[in-house]
C-alpha cells in the first residue's frame, strides 16, 4: 500500500521545491520572492513560513523587479540554478508579465506563481478578479501564457503531482529552457490532500548535452574547409553550455576569428587575439569588417537578432554562406541558414576533430589593434574642457581605467547597452547585459541577482536617469539584505538614445528629453538624496577623475553604492557601428525626413536572405 502525508497544496508544492537538486549540489529552485496579498498569502504564505530555510524567502518591493532580480541570478548561474516569484492575483500577477516576456525572449529560466481565482468560484468574483463576459475559465493570468514556455492553472490539489515535474522538466531543458507559469487558485492552496510520499524524495535534475547529427557536422566541416574568409558569431548559447574555452580553442586551432553578441560578450576575455570585438548595430570596426567580407558565418548559441545581424545588411559578401549552430531547430534554421542543431560545445569539438590541422586565412591583426587605440581614445578622460558635460564613452572609460579581473558590467536599456557592447573591454565573464527585452528598469533589480549569485565579484550598474525613475525600488531590498554593488547613475536629463535614434530617422526633437516635452518647469530631482533615502550610500561624481576614485571607493562598502554623474545626452560612442532598419515615414515631412528616407533606401538595399 502507498504511503501518503497529508498536506495542503501549497505546503506540498514547497515541499516538492525544496528537494529538486543539481548536479552540482544545493536546490536548483534557490528560493521564492514572495509579496503577498489575498491570493497567496494564506496558502503559499503559511507553507513557505513553515518550510522555513529549506527553501527561503524574500519580500521584494515591487513583483516585476523582483522577478528581474529572479531572472539575473539565473542568467549570472548559466541556467543551472533559479528562483521561484509569487505574488497575489490581479496587479500583482500581471506586474510580473514583463518579466516573464523578458525570461523568455532570453531563454532563461524562473518558476512564476501568481495566485489565481477561486476554483470552486463561489464569491465570484473576487477582490482584483478580471471577469472575461464570455468565457467562464479566463482569469487575469491567462495574460502569461503568450510569454512563457510551459503555462498551468492548479484547480486540483493532486494536480501538481504532474504539473511540478513538467515545470522543472521545461525550466531544465537546454532546448526549451524558459519561465513557467503555474497559476495557483487561491482555495486551492489552502486544500488539504493526501499525497504520496514517494513524491517528495530528492531529485537530481540534469542538463542535457544533445549531440549533432554527425551529417551536419560533416556539411559544416566541408563548408569551413571550402572558406576564404570564415567568422565565428559567439552567442549567449556558449556560455550556457559551458564552451567558453572550447571556442577559444577552436578559434585558435583553426585561425578563426570570433565576434561575441550582446548575449555572448565576456564568454572569452578582450584580450583574446583573435576576439575582433562585437558585430552589427554596436559592432566593433574592425569586427564588422570581417563580418562584411566574410564568406561564411558561423553562429554559434545566438538567434541572430537585428542588432547582430545589422538588420541582415552586415553580411555584404554576395558569395557568403550562413550556418547556426544551435540547440533549437528554430533558431538554428533562421533565414536559410544551414543548421546544427546540438549542443555547442559538442559541437565545437566534433568540428575541430574532423578539421584537423586545418587553418583559415588570417585575420586583419592590425585593424584589431587600430580599433582599440581608437577605443582608448573615444573613452579617455577629457582634458582642458572645464564646463563640458562627459560624453557616455568617457563615463565608460573611467570604469574601465579602475575594473579589474573581478568586475561585471551590466545593463539593460538606453544608451549604455550598445556602448559598452562596442566599448567595453571584458574580462572573461566580466559582462551582463539583458538586450533581448533591453526592458528599462531591469537594471538595479538585475544588478541585485547579479550580486546574489556572483557575491566574490565587483558588479557595477550602468543605468541612466529615465530608466532608474522607472524602477529603483529594490535598491532597498539590497540594502535590507546588505548585498553590495555600484550603480553608475548617468543623468542626460530624458531619453538620450532615442533622442538620437529620433534625430537618425528624420524626426523632430520631441517628448523624449525633458527640455522638447509638455512641462511647466524642468525637473529639479536629487537623484543622491532619493538612493540615501532607501539606505544606499550615495554622491555625485564632479568629474571623471572624480568618478574613478568614487567607484574604487565603493569597493570597501557592505551596501550599495550610487554615484551620480551629469552627462551629455547628444553624442553618440563615436566609434563602430552599423545601420539599424527603424522605419522612417514614406510620406510628407520636411527635408529632415526626406534625408532619412534616402539613407533607409540606400541602407535597405543590403538586406538580403541567405541562400
Amino acid at each position: 500500500m502507498t504511503r501518503t502525508i497529508r498536506l495542503t497544496a501549497a505546503q506540498a508544492m514547497v515541499r516538492w521545491l525544496s528537494v529538486q537538486m543539481t548536479e552540482e549540489g544545493g536546490r536548483f529552485i534557490e528560493g521564492v520572492w514572495a509579496i503577498f496579498g489575498h491570493g497567496n498569502v494564506a496558502g503559499l504564505g503559511e507553507a513557505l513560513h513553515g518550510i522555513g530555510t529549506a527553501l527561503p524567502t524574500w519580500r521584494g518591493q515591487n513583483e516585476q523587479t523582483m522577478a528581474h532580480t529572479a531572472i539575473a541570478y539565473a542568467k549570472t548561474m548559466k541556467r543551472r540554478k533559479a528562483m521561484a516569484v509569487t505574488s497575489s492575483i490581479g496587479p500583482g500577477a500581471t506586474n510580473m508579465v514583463t518579466a516573464a516576456a523578458l525570461a523568455h525572449v532570453n531563454r532563461l529560466p524562473v518558476l512564476l506563481i501568481p495566485g489565481d481565482v477561486f476554483a470552486n468560484r463561489r464569491p465570484d468574483p473576487v477582490l482584483q478578479q478580471v471577469e472575461d463576459f464570455d468565457d467562464g475559465t479566463v482569469t487575469a493570468n491567462d495574460a502569461f501564457r503568450p510569454v512563457v514556455r510551459y503555462f498551468d492553472r492548479i484547480t486540483r490539489p493532486e494536480q501538481l503531482l504532474t504539473a511540478l515535474p513538467r515545470a522543472l522538466a521545461v525550466m531544465t531543458d537546454p532546448t526549451n529552457c524558459g519561465p513557467v507559469c503555474l497559476a495557483f487558485c487561491q482555495d486551492v492552496q489552502a486544500e488539504a490532500y493526501d499525497y504520496p510520499e514517494g513524491f517528495f524524495e530528492a531529485k537530481i535534475w540534469r542538463i542535457r548535452r544533445p549531440l549533432p547529427d554527425p551529417r551536419e557536422v560533416e556539411e559544416l566541416t566541408g563548408l569551413i574547409r571550402a572558406a576564404r574568409k570564415p567568422v565565428l558569431i559567439s552567442g549567449g548559447g556558449v556560455i550556457y553550455s559551458g564552451a567558453e574555452a572550447t571556442l577559444a580553442a577552436f578559434a585558435a586551432k583553426h585561425n578563426i576569428a570570433f565576434l561575441e553578441t550582446q548575449a555572448g560578450k565576456g564568454a572569452n576575455a578582450w584580450t583574446d587575439p583573435l576576439n575582433f570585438g562585437s558585430p552589427g548595430v554596436t559592432g566593433s570596426e574592425c569586427g564588422n569588417a570581417l563580418a562584411s567580407e566574410a564568406d561564411l558565418v558561423i553562429g554559434v548559441g545566438t538567434r541572430f537578432q537585428d542588432f547582430t545581424t545589422g538588420s541582415w545588411a552586415l553580411f555584404k559578401n554576395g558569395a557568403r554562406k550562413l550556418v547556426s549552430i544551435n540547440l533549437h531547430g528554430y533558431d538554428a534554421t533562421k533565414h536559410g541558414a544551414i543548421g546544427v542543431v546540438g549542443d555547442a560545445k559538442v559541437a565545437l569539438e566534433q568540428l575541430s576533430a574532423l578539421l584537423g590541422d586545418h587553418k583559415a586565412q588570417a585575420p586583419d591583426v592590425a585593424s584589431r589593434a587600430a580599433w582599440h587605440a581608437k577605443v582608448k581614445a573615444v573613452t579617455a578622460a577629457p582634458e582642458g574642457m572645464a564646463n563640458v558635460l562627459p560624453t557616455d564613452a568617457q563615463v565608460i572609460g573611467a570604469v574601465q581605467r579602475v575594473a579589474t579581473d573581478k568586475t561585471v558590467v551590466m545593463c539593460a536599456a538606453g544608451t549604455m547597452p550598445g556602448a559598452l557592447h562596442v566599448l567595453w573591454q571584458a574580462a572573461a565573464g566580466g559582462y551582463h547585459m539583458e538586450y533581448g527585452y533591453s526592458c528599462m528598469g531591469y537594471e538595479v533589480a538585475g544588478a541585485l541577482g547579479i550580486a546574489l549569485a556572483a557575491p566574490d565579484k565587483e558588479v557595477v550598474c550602468f543605468v541612466g536617469d529615465g530608466s532608474y525613475m522607472m524602477a529603483n525600488s529594490e535598491l532597498a531590498t539590497a540594502v535590507m539584505r546588505r548585498v553590495p554593488f555600484t550603480v553608475v547613475l548617468t543623468d542626460n536629463r530624458g531619453y538620450g538614445c532615442i533622442n538620437r535614434l529620433q534625430i537618425e530617422t528624420g524626426g523632430a526633437e520631441f517628448n523624449n528629453l525633458y527640455k522638447d516635452c509638455a512641462i511647466e518647469a524642468g525637473p529639479e530631482i536629487d537623484f543622491v538624496a532619493h538612493a540615501r533615502s532607501m539606505g544606499a550610500h550615495a554622491e555625485k561624481a564632479t568629474s571623471i577623475a572624480d568618478l574613478e576614485a568614487r567607484i574604487v571607493a565603493a569597493r570597501g562598502r557592505t551596501k550599495p553604492t550610487v554615484i551620480l554623474i551629469d552627462t551629455d545626452p547628444v553624442p553618440g560612442t563615436g566609434a563602430g557601428g552599423h545601420w539599424w532598419d527603424v522605419a522612417v515615414p514614406e510620406a510628407g515631412g520636411p527635408e529632415r525626413l526626406e534625408k532619412a528616407r534616402e539613407r533607409h533606401a540606400v541602407n535597405s538595399r543590403f538586406q538580403r536572405t541567405f541562400d
